[in-house]
């Protein structure tokens, strides 16, 4: 009896070791927006990375978030010789100061639409979850960058050329 309790035992210890494996940490699959090209007419390709449940949502949201990137963070150069792109919006305190007008213009139809293009997405999907609900989605986005700091000295959330 107390043998096949102590294999019993052993057999419970042996296999919670087995299970208590190390998962694969979420933030393995997170890569930072590359700025793949550029154009003369202040456009950018710009490769960025989301997590959805479907591919539309997700290239929505990566269009959105590469448009946030642009005006507050900046985005890092890839490795074709394109120069990293440095914020439009170098005021720290701006999103909580404009918190109205950037609530409006990143809306489901506010204006951040009209300068991300359509015509080279690119989606790939990648599953990461054994559950498969939520995807990390690679999108390539084309991004008027020229007309967004147009729209925003318009607005007067950024200054006119040469008073920075």
């Amino acid at each position: 009896m107390t043998r096949n309790l102590l294999y019993i035992v052993l057999c419970i210890f042996v296999l919670s070791l087995a299970s208590c494996g190390s998962k694969r940490s979420q933030a393995f699959y997170d890569q930072p927006s590359r700025v793949l090209s550029a154009d003369f007419n202040g456009t950018y390709v710009i490769r960025t990375q989301v997590r959805s449940k479907d591919a539309v949502t997700a290239f929505y949201d990566a269009q959105r978030k590469v448009v946030k990137e642009i005006i507050f963070d900046g985005i890092q150069a890839g490795n074709n010789g394109v120069s990293d792109l440095k914020p439009l919006c170098l005021d720290k305190n701006a999103q909580e100061k404009y918190e109205d007008y950037w609530n409006a213009f990143f809306s489901d139809g506010g204006p951040w639409k009209q300068f991300t293009n359509y015509s080279k997405r690119r989606v790939v999907t990648t599953r990461y979850e054994r559950d498969g609900r939520q995807m990390v989605e690679t999108g390539t986005v084309t991004v008027d960058r020229a007309g967004i700091k147009k729209k925003l000295q318009e607005d007067g959330i950024i200054p006119k050329e040469g008073r920075y």
